[in-house]
């Protein structure tokens, strides 16, 4: 058996720090920003940039009322401090997202009675890769799961230091500022969990309620003043649009089944998710009641709360996977303790994964692809099959092995240009961007004939792209406007005295005038 060796709390908690923070800053500004989130959020952020004011979020000339202001303020202070550009836009995100990876390890520390769960458990949720893909961008979701771990942290301190509760109101708080509802919704879960652990009496600690004020004093107040600004415009738009309509329909058509989110887990949790129905089985027969009532609410209860919402996006799964990493990790440390208790079951699906890579290996050098992910291929199918060769000797040094492998695989992914695949979804922008900023007065307005408005194009172009049908163009075709349309449509619109400013990426650029 390979030995850890095992220093304090300090020295764990700086090495996945440092671990974390690498894998997630690492090229983190080199490619593009990414339709939707992150274009609407530096665009904003940009225009908070530029006029000074921190409390009325801004899309060019409409009041952005879409989200709270957190996301906003942290990337406009990173452009203060780094200047416009992918790596500021991200930085913010990214840094709380990968505080998230040690935190996780003190949450272990005082659920699990010995120190190698609580190791594991961060370990793995370093290595999911939509911890670490969505946690890189600038995207909401990452430094949420930053702000649950850390209230469920102050939740567990509290019980032996009462004083530990004032952080659970300042991070539920965090949540409102960053994501409106989600932190009733979490709070909630988080509350039963209270009353399964018997901690009946943490409703009646009077620093509970102090916290929650101090917490949401200032989302009361962000709150009252956009309500008092824009009116009844905002409660629409905010509270219904964004929240309430979310729960009972697919708003803008991102529907699915009731298997939505178990498939999405499928597809990116491996090979996680094969240790952990062997962690919620130790844990019944261990009688660990603390972690079986945290995944039991963190794990399922909020899993069920996003099936049934009408909207289905991936990422709202994301606050899930602290508690699936415990659950995982302590399987990982009963495994790595008495490796000759693993199971039958655990070993087929290990050597199922790793032939089905093999397979997949096998299609994928067929075709001629960078270097560098062939590569990436080659490490992921080394570390499964050495993986798969331990396990079957029933040798913990398993555990080992895969943590490094995919922790390395990642790293090389994030290096690559393939960890953001939804930009080869459509156009490139930056191209597009650049010949609209160099041939358009600024705060002009264009419309394109592509099939919807681009936030990255609206971002790079500095300028609002807006998206028409037919029928429209042809209208605005007939005035003086800017219009940008696709090659294999340009004939069919009646172009009259047009004269066009350049060509790039498929699209034409085309300035109308009056007839």
């Amino acid at each position: 058996m390979i030995r850890l060796n095992i220093k304090n709390d300090i020295s764990w908690f700086l090495l996945l720090l440092i671990l974390a923070l690498f894998i997630w800053l690492i090229r983190l500004g080199d490619l593009p920003l990414r339709d939707w989130d992150e274009g609407y959020y530096a665009t904003v952020a940009r225009s908070m940039f530029q006029s000074g004011d921190w409390l009325h979020l801004r899309y060019y000339n409409q009041p952005f009322l879409l989200k709270p202001p957190l996301i906003i303020w942290l990337i406009n202070f990173s452009y203060h401090l780094g200047g416009i550009n992918e790596f500021t836009t991200r930085l913010p995100c990214a840094l709380l997202t990968a505080t998230g990876v040690p935190l996780l390890y003190l949450v272990g520390r005082n659920i699990f009675y010995t120190q190698l769960p609580a190791i594991f458990s961060s370990l793995v949720y370093l290595t999911l890769l939509p911890v670490l893909r969505h946690g890189r961008l600038a995207m909401i979701d990452g430094m949420v799961n930053t702000f649950l771990i850390l209230c469920v942290l102050c939740l567990l301190k509290s019980k032996k230091q009462p004083l530990w509760i004032l952080g659970f109101g300042i991070s539920l708080g965090m949540i409102a500022l960053s994501k409106g509802i989600l932190a009733i919704a979490l709070g909630g879960i988080l509350g039963i969990y209270m009353i399964l652990n018997d901690h009946n009496e943490f409703f009646k600690n009077n620093l509970l309620w102090i916290s929650l004020l101090i917490g949401f004093c200032p989302v009361v107040i962000w709150y009252y003043l956009q309500i008092d600004f824009y009116g009844e415009k905002f409660i629409e738009v905010h509270f219904f649009q964004q929240n309430f309509d979310r729960l009972s329909t697919a708003v803008e058509g991102n529907k699915g089944g009731i298997w939505y989110y178990i498939l999405e887990l499928i597809k990116y949790s491996f090979p996680w998710l094969i240790f952990f129905p062997g962690g919620l089985i130790i844990a019944w027969n261990k009688h660990e009641k603390n972690l079986s009532q945290l995944i039991a609410t963190g794990f399922f209860l909020f899993l069920f709360i996003i099936t049934i919402m009408g909207t289905k996006l991936p990422w709202y799964i994301m606050p899930i996977y602290p508690f699936f990493a415990l659950s995982i990790g302590y399987n990982l440390s009963h495994l790595y303790l008495y490796p000759e208790n693993r199971s039958t079951i655990l070993v087929f699906s290990m050597s199922v994964l790793t032939y089905l890579i093999l397979g997949l290996g096998v299609y994928i050098f067929k075709d001629p692809q960078e270097f560098i992910f062939q590569f990436i291929f080659f490490i992921f199918f080394i570390t499964f099959f050495w993986t798969n060769q331990k396990l079957y000797k029933k040798l913990s040094g398993f555990i080992i092995i895969l943590i490094i492998g995919l922790y390395l695989s990642l790293t090389l992914l994030m290096i690559s240009n393939t960890w953001l695949w939804e930009l080869n979804e459509s156009f490139p922008v930056k191209s597009v961007a650049k010949l609209i900023r160099e041939t358009t007065p600024p705060d002009t307005v264009i419309y394109t004939s592509f099939a919807y408005s681009r936030p990255s194009l609206d971002f790079y172009s500095e300028r609002q792209v807006i998206s028409q049908n037919k029928k429209e163009l042809d209208i605005l075709a007939s005035n003086s406007s800017y219009l940008l349309l696709e090659n294999t449509k340009a004939l069919d619109f009646k172009l009259i005295d047009a004269k066009m400013l350049g060509e790039a990426s498929g699209f034409i650029l085309i300035s109308t005038k009056r007839k």
